[in-house]
């Protein structure tokens, strides 16, 4: 097989990134040519995601791998999930995405779940229940002019790859978040989708990871400074799942955790898991490459430390966290630990304050200094992975001998060693890039430049990726102790 050369779109919450891969038989290099800032914006009260900039940054990225690698043999884009953009009848867009932490669904998702039912909400689409999931921002936006004009939904990155080929698709791994698909069938639902009253015209085609959506036109070749043909591959649109495709397992008795933002807490499945005990657990079975199932728990991740470390620097205060992570790695374990997913820590704000809150709400002495701060919120989180690690295995039967840690997260060393020591389990760390890398390997094999199977993959992965182990060490009653401070009775009838 000769090398491919392609690039990957990876846009996170906060930054957005092009990457430049190189594929070939025993190769796989990664470099990262071009990042820029996604900053919401708030207008008239409503947060948006610029998304026109997030373009720009994308075009930009793009020239700088033209320039990098002299030619370009495809371009796959990866997003986060759940937000969409709405197009007239001449695909003009009709205003900015909305944010998913905006305030605008509060309340929707209780409202439309008392009155089409738990049970036949999760049979159908089989999502754990999130304020912020597709669904319930499409009930929040019922009566918005914006939808009644709207001809078309599509979600960021199918709409980024719109913008690139004229082509409106939807991508599965990504469709499947929305809470409008059948997660059994792998298609749309009229019935989740007359629930909001939303035609089925209003939803693209469904296509896989590896489908060729078309190619860049010449204005785009040209914006981007390229020379065609450049093709835009489907790859796993949503970042976990391009995530999961850059777990470098070995077997298939593996957990992940995707961490960054958000922590992505779960297994790789054949089938999903639509029984009440799991959706008790608020699980979520979400679509993966290659016909595979995401079975996860959504935890809030290391936003709480970024809110954390932004409330800080914007009040003048130190906010390095290289120096803070060795001084909280000294602080006695389990000082002060929170339910990490409490929704009082979703949206953006104070959020040293609200963690002091919830610590007096729930008799315990709050952190008393920066250093305490960050480990109680890195305890916290280490907590909310060995609930989610602990439930995903007992409600699927599928039992794991590793942890793979992937992400930004990846990178802190305190992190990793208290999620071992919660989850009693070896956890691997890395590649920190794994996202980008599963988009990469994806279009590669579109490409006739990688292996055609996950195992084959992740092989290259492990011969080329650097891998950190951590060994579990503490004692596990201490960490049971500490649990039950955070869970709810509901978490401990299930435990």
């Amino acid at each position: 097989m000769s090398a491919v050369r392609v690039a990957a779109v990876d846009l996170g919450a906060s930054s957005g990134r092009v990457m430049l891969g190189r594929v070939g038989d025993g190769v796989l290099d990664l470099a990262e040519v071009n990042r820029f800032a996604n900053r919401p914006v708030r207008v008239h009260g409503t947060l948006h995601w610029d998304i026109l900039a997030l373009y720009a940054g994308m075009l930009d990225g793009l020239r700088a791998a033209s320039r990098r690698a002299g030619r370009l043999d495809g371009i796959g884009i990866d997003t986060w999930a759940v937000d969409y953009g709405l197009l007239d009848s001449s695909g003009a867009l009709l205003g900015n995405p909305v944010h998913y932490r905006d305030a605008r669904t509060g309340g929707v998702m209780d409202r439309l779940v008392g009155s089409a039912g738990a049970e036949r909400l999760y049979r159908l689409s089989g999502l754990q229940f999130l304020p912020i999931n597709t669904i319930y921002q499409l009930a929040a936006a019922a009566e918005d002019p914006q939808l009644a004009a709207a001809r078309r939904l599509l979600l960021v990155p199918d709409l980024l790859g719109y913008w690139l080929t004229g082509q409106q698709v939807a991508e599965i791994t990504n469709a499947s978040t929305t809470g409008l698909l059948d997660v059994t069938s792998r298609t749309w639902s009229a019935e989740l989708t007359d629930m909001v009253g939303i035609g089925p015209g209003l939803l693209p085609p469904l296509v896989e990871p590896g489908f060729r959506i078309g190619e860049l036109p010449p204005e785009v070749l040209d914006a981007a400074g390229l020379t065609g043909p450049v093709p835009v591959w489907a790859v796993g649109s949503h970042d976990t799942a391009s995530a999961v495709v850059g777990v470098p397992a070995a077997s298939e008795r593996f957990a992940y955790i995707s961490c960054g933002t958000w922590s992505l807490v779960g297994l790789e499945l054949a089938a999903p898991v639509l029984t009440n005990a799991s959706m008790q657990a608020n699980f979520t079975n979400e679509l993966g490459v290659d016909g595979t199932v995401r079975y996860l728990r959504n935890v809030m991740g290391l936003w709480l430390l970024q809110e954390t470390l932004r409330t800080w620097s914007a009040a003048g205060l130190p906010a390095d966290l290289d120096t803070l992570l060795p001084l909280a790695a000294q602080v006695p374990p389990f000082s002060t630990v929170v339910a990490v997913d409490d929704p009082v820590f979703l949206p953006p704000g104070d959020m040293p304050a609200r963690i002091v809150e919830a610590a007096r709400r729930t008799g315990q002495t709050p952190p008393q200094g920066r250093a305490e701060m960050v480990r109680c919120i890195l305890d916290s989180l280490a907590l909310a992975h060995r609930s989610a690690l602990r439930d995903a295995q007992r409600l699927s039967g599928h039992d794991v001998d590793v942890v793979h840690l992937i992400g930004g997260g990846a990178r802190n060393e305190l992190l990793c060693q208290l999620t071992a020591d919660a989850c009693g389990l070896p956890v691997e760390a890395g590649p920190v890039e794994a996202s980008a890398l599963g988009n990469v390997l994806v279009q590669a094999r579109a490409l006739g430049a990688a292996a055609d199977d996950l195992p084959g993959l992740r092989a290259l992965l492990r011969r080329t990726q650097p891998i950190r182990r951590y060994q579990p060490s503490g004692r596990a009653v201490d960490w049971a102790a500490a649990a039950a401070r955070v869970e709810s009775p509901t978490d401990r009838e299930t435990a």
